[in-house]
């Protein structure tokens, strides 16, 4: 049956594979759960309410890319998004959290507008392929980024904002170890080699005394509270304009950051004919979180883990939905996965990813500048949405200063005009 619905024959590949880069993926971004719910705390929403909204936003979300799509790519809460959610939506703007929910299944909504109609084909085709590459390398460079911090190879410095870590840090050691281990058994090819190397480097942190056990001891579920945000949404404040800016605000970020994603995983496995159906189901995930009681779900940038170890069908994103729901039951397990375990996968995804870069044009200026934007500007603004942006105002600019109109567009020139328009409202707000 598997066979037949996902076409594991046709993409040359079987169940154990699919299955196991569903584990692997699911490996790698399991942290959400926690620091999602976290994040959502500082909105008001109860941790425990957090937890089990981010886990069936998740769960959902990557059923339905997975079964509708027969795509491998994750839907989890997005890390970005979600700080949009707390800290510009509900503390910055004064929207309860109840209204940002609101906004959440608002903007899921015209997300949908927009990808069940030619909108999403007009935005795909107004992308420049330079910028599409670029984005795809510059959310490389920043996968790799979260990875070493993770690891504590780079660490922040007053002098010069980032620094690198200490080796003498047995922390750092680790994730050094790790990361040559899970290098090797990669280029070599060893199948389950990411489970395999994250498992190795769970078991280093326990023989060398440095898991934390008593945190996660302490993560158990308080059931009674826990379904507290689930369809908890409110649209007292729909007639705002507050409210709307939020929900243009959090529109914005999710079609381009998933267009984004969703080209550049798809590029990895070479199937760009999977792409508007992963953007529907994408569109559709956001109103799941909505109801659920979560901040946007997006495309999850751990997808490429998942790839990287072979994930090629659907059946690798329900697997790792089904274990997302499971992991509601496990969470004190999952906490004891050091970050030294997950830094190395999130390096070596960064460096498969940046490949894109020699696909782009670097000789004409106006392409190789907006591209180079971009490629910078995610990691060192740490977003994604932020760092798009810059390609795509630069790009018009530099087209029309040396005369090449006809390769600007008017789709092309209103989505700049609408990130430049997002600027102006987050610096007045």
């Amino acid at each position: 049956m598997k066979h037949r619905i996902f076409g594991l024959k046709d993409h040359h590949t079987s169940v154990k594979t699919e299955v196991l880069a569903g584990c692997v993926a699911f490996i790698t971004v399991v942290y959400i759960v926690i620091v999602n719910a976290s994040i959502l705390q500082d909105a008001g929403i109860p941790f425990e309410a957090g937890i089990v909204a981010t886990a069936l936003t998740a769960f959902a979300g990557s059923l339905i890319m997975g079964l509708w799509a027969n795509s491998p790519i994750l839907i989890a809460p997005g890390m970005g998004v979600n700080a949009l959610f707390s800290y510009t939506i509900v503390h910055g703007m004064g929207l309860s959290w109840q209204e940002a929910l609101g906004a959440v299944f608002i903007s899921g909504i015209l997300f949908m507008i927009i990808a069940f109609t030619p909108l999403s084909s007009l935005i795909q085709q107004a992308i420049p392929a330079s910028l599409k590459e670029a984005i795809t390398a510059g959310i490389g460079l920043f996968i790799a980024f979260i990875g070493m911090q993770k690891g504590g190879l780079i660490i922040a410095s007053e002098k010069t904002l980032v620094a690198i870590g200490h080796f003498g840090d047995l922390q750092v050691l680790l994730t050094v170890i790790s990361l040559i281990v899970t290098l090797v058994l990669f280029v070599r090819k060893v199948p389950g080699n990411l489970l395999i190397g994250i498992a190795f480097g769970t078991l280093l942190s326990w023989l060398t005394g440095q898991m934390d056990q008593g945190s996660a001891q302490a993560s158990s579920l308080s059931w009674s509270e826990a379904v507290g945000a689930i369809g908890a949404m409110s649209f007292q404040g729909i007639t705002s304009i507050t409210f709307w800016v939020a929900t243009f605000s959090i529109v914005l970020v999710l079609v381009f950051e998933s267009i984004g994603l969703i080209h550049g995983q798809l590029n990895m496995l070479s199937q760009p004919e999977k792409f508007n159906r992963s953007l529907k189901a994408s569109s559709v995930s956001v109103i799941v979180a909505g109801f659920a009681g979560s901040s946007p779900a997006i495309p999850a940038v751990e997808t490429t883990a998942g790839i990287s170890a072979g994930g090629r069908t659907g059946l690798t994103s329900v697997t790792t939905g089904v274990l997302f729901l499971l992991s509601l039951f496990f969470i004190p397990v999952i906490k004891m996965i050091p970050d030294t375990a997950i830094a190395p996968v999130l390096i070596l995804v960064g460096g498969l990813m940046i490949q894109s870069v020699a696909k782009i044009p670097f000789e004409d200026l106006t392409e190789g500048i907006p591209a180079f934007l971009v490629i910078a500007a995610i990691p060192l603004t740490s977003s994604i949405v932020d760092g798009i942006a810059f390609g795509f105002i630069s790009y018009p600019i530099l087209k029309a200063a040396t005369g090449k109109w006809k390769q600007i567009g008017l789709p092309l020139i209103i989505i700049a005009a609408l990130f430049l328009l997002n600027f102006v409202l987050h610096a007045v707000g």
